[in-house]
């Protein structure tokens, strides 16, 4: 199922029905999707500004990245069904004899190791979308200074969910090296770029709290 591309009450629908996918996964990418989708909004906003135009050619980067963005996160709400049902599926296969759980032990664990690949991915997506949020926070039209607000806090969720589906595999695998690998790369992304979410909504809700005069 396009899961992107479906009403937004079918996907929230599907999302809370018991069906395995979408989940958690596919939370993450569409939310980390609405944080790009913020950061371009406000290039937009800034674009053709006369105020701006010392930044134009800043915005219009920013605008081009950010769109990559959004369109690579939301094809990741199907990549992140698509290596969850193998997995799924993997643990409804026979175990009653050596020679079967040998077999299942096998396919989970590839499976398992298939399952890191895209909250991994949605966890780098978002750490690009913040460092462009960065850019619009600072740059861009303070009109929208709030909207660049609202993405670095999205994107920070996105990020540390994103993370939990990485840990939740990881925990299950066999091959330690590999799955401490992992680990070490999603904790990398989470202790860099979760202050800098941090700087930027302290530094937007500070903006917003000044006062004039």
């Amino acid at each position: 199922m396009g899961y992107s591309t479906i009403p937004v009450n079918e996907f929230v629908d599907k999302l809370g029905s018991k069906s395995p996918t979408p989940g958690g996964g596919g939370a993450s990418a569409l939310v980390g999707a609405l944080s790009a989708a913020l950061a371009n909004m406000v290039a937009h906003l800034t674009i053709g500004k006369t105020k701006y135009a010392s930044v134009e050619v800043d915005m219009l980067d920013l605008k081009s990245a950010a769109s990559n963005l959004q369109a690579e996160l939301l094809t990741l709400i199907e990549g992140d069904a698509e290596v969850f049902e193998p997995l799924s599926r993997a643990y409804a296969l026979p175990k009653d004899t050596p020679e079967e759980k040998e077999a299942r032990a096998k396919v989970i664990e590839e499976a398992l190791r298939k399952a890191c690949q895209v909250p991994l991915l949605i966890m780098e997506k978002c750490c690009s979308c913040l460092k462009l949020i960065g850019i619009a926070a600072q740059k861009g039209s303070s009109m929208a200074v709030s909207d660049a607000g609202d993405a670095a806090l999205f994107a920070k969720a996105a990020l540390q969910a994103a993370s939990l589906n990485v840990y939740i595999n990881t925990k299950l695998m066999k091959d330690r090296a590999l799955a401490d690998s992992y680990n070490r790369r999603a904790d990398g992304m989470l202790e860099e770029y979760c202050p800098l979410a941090d700087e930027i909504y302290e530094d937007v809700r500070g903006q917003l709290r000044e006062q004039k005069g």
